[in-house]
């Protein structure tokens, strides 16, 4: 056990320079004595310098990339290399979970934009222009239409069959909404029908299934928190078996009955972890349909 302060003490080395000789390093003060070229203070950085390199590193930090850390810092406590392989394991897991939440808040935000898009060409048609005109307008400062922005903006400015193009921008995740733009358009050219009057519906339509699908994340935020905190208990029953003296990683790594528990354990543990959150999942997709 004589590695592990040697390995704490390198740790928090490491950590010291690195944060007294982040923003003022070596490097770092011939940058800017060569690009302003004044007298660059050499002194120990503030806590404001602190603050803001550790927000940058933040930033660049990945939630994914604690898995590792918690790895290696468990492998040392425990003098095994178990840890190290769950934690290398875990961040393929925890990179697909982030860029799915990520994803969703991308779809959420295009839901969001579809609206506006729709409250602002409804304004831009009563405003006295034409449907490819407004259109133009409306979709100047919106994200609805997304990557499919080029393809609508050149129908609508030449044209073109702009229902298709609305249709083919549908298909991005939360830009379901144009779907129901673009039958709004094709009755209004085909009919002569009122366009501002059925935005109007559809916006209230898209606002009033936006609010449902917030209404129901809420009701199912209870059960969630009950899935992830029940997933949790085995690292609280970790730290009470070694607040007590029991060593239980020591009996968990380094005995065969342990790492048969451990092992079937987390077989459990992941089962019922995914099964509570495919329940929720289930739920939320079906109130949505």
């Amino acid at each position: 056990m004589g590695e592990v302060p040697m390995a704490a003490a390198v740790a928090c080395a490491g950590a010291a320079v690195w944060l007294t000789g982040g923003p003022y390093s070596g490097a770092r003060r011939a940058q800017l004595l060569l690009a302003g070229g004044g007298v660059v203070a050499a002194g120990p950085p503030t806590w404001q310098d602190m603050a803001l390199e550790l927000r940058r590193l933040r930033r660049r930090w990945r939630p994914e990339w604690w898995a590792p850390v918690a790895g290696l810092v468990t492998a040392l406590l425990a003098a095994s290399v178990l840890p190290v392989v769950a934690g290398a394991a875990g961040v393929p897991l925890l990179r697909r979970v982030r860029r799915a939440a990520e994803a969703r808040r991308a779809g959420e935000r295009r839901g969001d934009a579809v609206i506006a898009l729709c409250a602002a060409l409804a304004g831009e048609v009563r405003a006295g222009r034409q449907p490819g005109e407004a259109l133009q307008w409306a979709a100047r400062d919106s994200g609805g239409l997304g990557e499919a922005r080029a393809a609508v903006l050149a129908a609508a400015r030449f044209g073109g069959d702009v229902p298709k193009a609305l249709t083919a921008a549908a298909r991005q995740p939360g830009a379901g909404g144009l779907l129901g733009l673009a039958a709004c358009w094709r009755v209004a050219v085909d009919q002569g029908a009122g366009l501002a009057a059925g935005l109007d519906r559809l916006e209230g339509a898209l606002r009033a299934e936006r609010d449902q699908r917030a209404d129901l994340r809420a009701q199912l935020a209870g059960p969630r928190a009950t899935a992830v905190m029940l997933a949790g208990l085995p690292v609280l029953g970790l730290l009470l078996g070694a607040a007590l003296g029991a060593d239980p990683l020591r009996v968990l790594l380094h005995t065969g009955a342990g790492l048969g528990c451990l092992l079937l354990g987390g077989v459990l543990e992941a089962a019922g972890t995914w099964w509570a959150l495919r329940i929720v999942r289930n739920a939320e997709g079906g109130e949505a349909a």
